[in-house]
This record gives C-alpha cells, structure tokens and sequence, in this order.
C-alpha cells in the first residue's frame, strides 16, 4: 500500500512515517523540511508547501491512503489558513483517485461552544468530507510526548512553580493518551474497513484533571507542587500566565488555554477502542517516557 503523510515532520508525523514503514508500506512523507529529515530508508519525501499550490504537483499520485496532520496553530490567522491548505490538499487527494484520507482533529467535550482552535479544527473536518474518498477522523485530548505543546506546558509548569496559582482550568476533566498509542490507532483503523467514513474519539486508559497530571509528571521527577486554583482568569489572562511561566509561545499558549474550559474525555460511543482494540499505555507511563525523550 501506498500511503501518504502530510505533516511528516511534526511530533506525531514522524512516527507515524516509522510505524508505516516497519509495517511494510511504500511511504510519501510530505512537509515543508522533508528532505532535510533523516527517515527510514526506503521512505519516499515530497518537500512542498500547502501555501504555494506551484509545489504540490504529483503530490498525491499513486496513494492509496493519505494521513492528514497539518495544523497552523501558531499563525494569527490560523483558521483562514488551514482552511484554505485543507481544501487543497481536498483538492489533491481527490484529483489523484487517493481511497482513504485519515485527519488527526481534537476532542471538543462541548460542541455547541468551541474555542477558536477547535472550531477549526471541525471546518477542517467539514471541509475534507466533501472530497471523493473516504474520511477517517481521530479525535484526541491531550497526547503526551516530548515534543507535544501541551504536555511541555504541564512539565514546564513542574519545573518552575513549587506553589501555583492557576486558573480554575486545571481542574477540568481530561483523557490524555500517549503519542504511541496514537499512532498505533492511526496505523490500526488500516485494517479495520468499518471505520471508513467514521469519526472516532482516542484516548488513554484513565481520566484526569489537568491538575493531577501536574502531580503526577512532578512526581515522575522526585518534585511535589502545590496548586492553587483561582476562578478569575480568563482563558486571555491564562494564556498570558502560561506565555510567563512556560517555554511554550504565545501564539499556541492561547489556543491551548481556550481549549482547556471544557472537559474532554472519550464519548463511549466513539471510542475507536471497541473497533481498533490495543493495549493501551498507562498515563504514568507515557509521561515517564516522554520525560526520558
């Protein structure tokens, strides 16, 4: 099978590229620094940029199933923007005769008042559905590695505030899943043929409060923090707080905190769980490895 993955460069494309690869298929990596990553051998790049049509040529030609994990988070009008690279990339997959198209999109927890991140995350949902292939769309919370903003907001939090005076955010329900486990979902919908068409939610074993995830990684690292929840900031105050307590930018600081109001945990009947099964990581145990990483 020929499989295409856009956003391969990023903290969960790059492991999807691997994941693929040992499972034996032809693999397209495409982003906008392909050919300066070292994949493995034998995986095809594509270096382009959804930006500049004039790039994309023969992108899709030949794929099978292309996985589509671009995200414009940290620009200022990041919507307009990943609104406009999905229905190019539409555009291309449907041109080219691609069968399956698999989106990595976010759980909402209320869909009737969405943060700006996420309500754009489900245009691009909307606006891949209307291409001539079939859609698979993952919704995740939280994924925990090392190289994911939102889990190097709560390790950066551990490392520099003993007492924390947060927002009455971190107290919210939450269902993180490691960054293996994604990918081994994403590589298992493959042979799963129900989940063509189908919108799923992915997440780890356990729920959790921001809160007891900030517990939980201090531990990890032989600290102890004591949290102060404070129901005066709003989601703009919190991401300033986080722009002066974390390494984390802005630009993506507040979209994460306008995303963190609302609980997001797995709605049974989405879970892929009960049609992709896998043995899922503990949630100590993937921050320990993303620690490690």
């Amino acid at each position: 099978m020929r499989v295409l993955v856009a956003g391969a460069t990023g903290f969960v494309g790059s492991r999807l590229v691997r994941a693929l690869d040992d499972r034996g298929d032809d693999v397209v990596a495409f982003s906008r620094s392909a050919r300066d990553t070292s994949f493995p051998k034998g995986v095809e790049t594509f270096e382009g940029d959804l930006g500049n049509p004039a790039s994309l040529g023969g992108l899709c030609a030949d794929v099978d199933v292309a996985y589509y994990l671009i995200h414009s988070l940290t620009a200022e009008n990041f919507a307009d923007r990943d609104r406009r690279y999905a229905r190019r990339f539409r555009e291309a997959a449907s041109g080219a005769g691609v069968d399956r198209v698999v989106y990595l999109s976010g759980i909402s927890g209320d869909e009737g008042d969405l943060s700006p991140h996420l309500a754009s995350r489900r245009e691009v949902e909307s606006v891949l559905s209307e291409g001539a292939f079939d859609l698979t769309v993952l919704r995740a919370a939280i994924i925990v590695g090392a190289e994911s903003a939102s889990f190097r907001i709560v390790d950066d939090l551990t490392d520099r505030l003993p007492v924390m005076v947060v927002p009455e955010w971190v107290r919210t329900p939450c269902q993180p899943i490691g960054v293996d486990d994604t990918v081994s979902y994403l590589v298992g919908l493959l042979d799963a043929d129900e989940t063509r068409g189908g919108t799923y939610d992915i997440g780890g074993p356990s729920v959790w409060s921001y809160e007891s995830l900030l517990e939980l990684t201090a531990a990890e690292k032989g600290r102890r923090v004591f949290i102060l929840p404070v129901p005066v900031m709003t989601p703009e105050l919190s991401s300033h707080w986080l722009r002066f307590t974390t390494d984390v930018k802005y630009a993506i600081a507040r979209p994460l905190a306008e995303s963190m109001r609302h609980p997001v945990t797995v709605d049974e009947e989405r879970d892929l769980q009960r049609v992709v099964p896998i043995d899922r990581t503990p949630i100590d145990d993937a921050i320990r490895q993303a620690l490690s990483g």
